[in-house]
């Protein structure tokens, strides 16, 4: 992603702790309702409603039921915060925040009763419509099946929310040899973009430990965070794949970025320990050195 200023965003002088915190456990209570949500209310068969880029990528109705239940207790509380939403695209807003929510990421893996999907919901500074010109302050990612919760705000850390409301710190592993990492990517839906990603993969897999395709680009992003994996890469995804993971995976002081020269986004999102994201950069972009 680019900026038009190598200048990084600064956060509003209101934007204080305070605010932030409030923020983040908003962003928490939703996702976890919305989980619950998705959880309780699944059919025993889904049936599939539309379809997005290609006929594996489907919308399901409680993909939408969840976005509206994200729109309308964020809408409630912030009624001056503009939300963009995978399914439903983007309200405008007057405050220069923008909530960017995911209802369900990883909904292959929902549809098929897998644990590794989860709701992610972000509040960010800047114009989320154009590529590196916004940035994720707080946000969570609740996945329901794992009974887990990952929040974070800027500068407060991350933190796993367990069943009681406990806040576990989370921080990165120390992995510094890429040859002892284990890495998370994905793959998107189209044939093309597969191949691509394949080939990715296999001039990969011989410099690392062992590579896990989970499915959710969100919890890959706080698998990282916690440590569970030491890196994370995928090329195509979307803001709302991404925010909350990344101010997540940040606050845990994961390094992160994108292809050479950009940052993380859609052309290439790249999270993890320190120790290893130099190295793994170059594997994934050997022209680059």
């Amino acid at each position: 992603m680019e900026r038009d200023t190598d200048a990084p965003l600064a956060l509003p002088e209101w934007l204080n702790a305070e605010e932030l915190t409030r923020m983040r456990d908003l962003a928490t209570a939703t996702a976890d309702d919305a989980a619950r949500l998705v959880v309780t209310e699944r059919p025993r068969s889904l049936g599939v409603e539309a379809t997005k880029s290609s006929e594996v990528d489907v919308v399901t109705v409680m993909d939408q039921r969840s976005e509206q239940l994200l729109r309308e207790r964020i809408g409630a509380e912030r009624p001056d915060d503009a939300i963009l939403g995978e399914e439903g695209g983007a309200s405008e807003g007057t405050s220069g925040l923008t909530w960017v929510v995911d209802p369900i990421d990883g909904t292959v893996n929902y549809l098929y009763g897998h644990p590794f999907f989860a709701v992610s919901v972000a509040v960010c500074i800047g114009d989320t419509t154009r590529e590196g010109a916004w940035l994720p302050v707080a946000g969570a990612v609740s996945a329901p099946l794992l009974g887990e919760t990952y929040a974070a705000a800027h500068g407060q850390g991350a933190h796993l929310v367990t069943a009681d409301g406990r806040r576990e710190p989370l921080t990165v592993s120390d992995c510094e040899r890429l040859e002892l990492a284990l890495v998370g990517t994905g793959f998107g839906y189209e044939a093309a973009k597969r191949e691509e990603q394949g080939a990715a993969v296999a001039r990969l897999l011989p410099k690392v430990r062992d590579i896990r395709r989970g499915g959710s680009a969100a919890l890959d992003l706080c698998f990282v965070a916690s440590g569970r994996l030491d890196g994370y890469y995928e090329s195509g995804i979307n803001a709302w794949d991404q925010a909350a993971g990344q101010v997540i995976a940040t606050e845990a002081g994961a390094a992160i970025g994108g292809a050479p020269g950009g940052e993380m986004g859609k052309a290439m999102a790249i999270a993890t320990a320190p120790g290893i994201f130099a190295d793994l950069t170059d594997c994934l972009f050997p022209e680059a050195r």
